[in-house]
């Protein structure tokens, strides 16, 4: 059994709790094979200047999206970046169009108030719009576009860092892990807690996500140190709030015997609205990321999981 207890050092102050299941976030978070911030910056600012051309997606501008990323800074989408952690991927190729059509690069029939309002909301982290109709027209537009764009950001990124990386975690997949990581989550799982991966990349087995953990040493499969991977798909978004809750009703239990653990505000987010315990893993000189959550009201934050925090407030019994 684990039990989690408060302890000086803590951001927030908690119940004492014992902890059934984690949820983990991967990029950033136990993974490192992904260097995405500077990949998703490019292709965002991108379709901002240039709008959706026919050969956007072409094998000509995939090679120079790739020589571009991380070579200059852009401001706008650098910052959303770090404001976006942890939303669907979809969501942020949304907000990029619908920053287009702001710009005029790109030209549909849409309201142009209720568009600004998604632009700010998703910045804000809000990912879906019950309330505020679009018009067929940008929603078709959308749909097409949307998996598109999600589709060229992720071979960017595969020829930027994550092809790779890859082949040089599997010669040393400890280069690759946060610091502590898979202590961590051994620990958790020694302990009887069940582990899961919540991703807004699309997961699909033997591939993608799904081939990082493997070949970073994380089993996966029911009894397996990480029970199960949960992300999106090609076309339909799926933020972590609904993962998280779809997850809490599958196993029957509530937030309280949950620990979430994440470097975006997506997931952190979630795991405070649902009553988990919250343990954000930052960077030592993520300032603007620790101010979110600090702002979210995190329980625990640590640059990885050696901190001595981490055995003083999750306790084997």
């Amino acid at each position: 059994m684990l039990k989690a207890v408060y302890s000086p050092g803590c951001l927030r102050e908690f119940d004492t709790r014992r902890i059934l299941y984690a949820f983990h976030d991967i990029d950033g978070t136990h993974s490192l094979i992904r260097n995405w911030p500077p990949v998703m910056s490019i292709v965002l600012a991108d379709v901002i200047k240039r709008g959706l051309p026919d050969d956007f997606d072409s094998e000509a501008n995939l090679i120079r999206l790739i020589n571009a990323a991380g070579t200059r800074p852009l401001p706008e989408t650098d910052k959303f970046c770090v404001e976006s952690a942890g939303l669907s991927a979809l969501t942020q190729m949304e907000w990029a169009i619908r920053r287009a059509v702001e710009a005029g690069t790109v030209s549909v029939k849409a309201d142009p108030d209720i568009n600004s309002k998604k632009v700010r909301l998703i910045w804000e982290g809000v990912e879906k719009f019950p309330d505020m109709p679009e018009t067929d027209e940008m929603q078709a537009m959308l749909s097409e576009y949307t998996p598109r764009l999600f589709k060229l950001y992720e071979r960017v990124l595969n020829g930027y860092c994550r092809d790779k990386n890859l082949a040089l975690a599997r010669a040393n997949p400890e280069s690759f892990r946060v610091k502590g990581s898979f202590e961590f989550l051994t620990r958790l799982y020694n302990a009887g807690v069940k582990n899961y991966f919540v991703t807004g990349a699309v997961v699909e087995r033997g591939k993608g996500m799904f081939e990082e953990v493997e070949t970073l040493g994380y089993p996966i499969g029911a009894g397996c140190m990480v029970e199960d991977i949960i992300g999106s798909t090609w076309d339909t978004k799926l933020p972590k709030d609904e993962i998280m809750l779809t997850l809490l009703a599958r196993l029957h239990t509530d937030g309280a015997s949950v620990l979430v653990t994440g470097d975006g505000r997506s997931e952190i987010s979630a795991g405070i609205s649902m009553g988990a315990l919250t343990l954000s893993r930052l960077n030592p000189g993520a300032e603007r990321q620790k101010q979110l959550h600090t702002q979210l009201g995190t329980h625990i934050m640590v640059a990885d999981f050696t901190d001595p925090l981490l055995s003083r407030v999750f306790i084997t019994e």
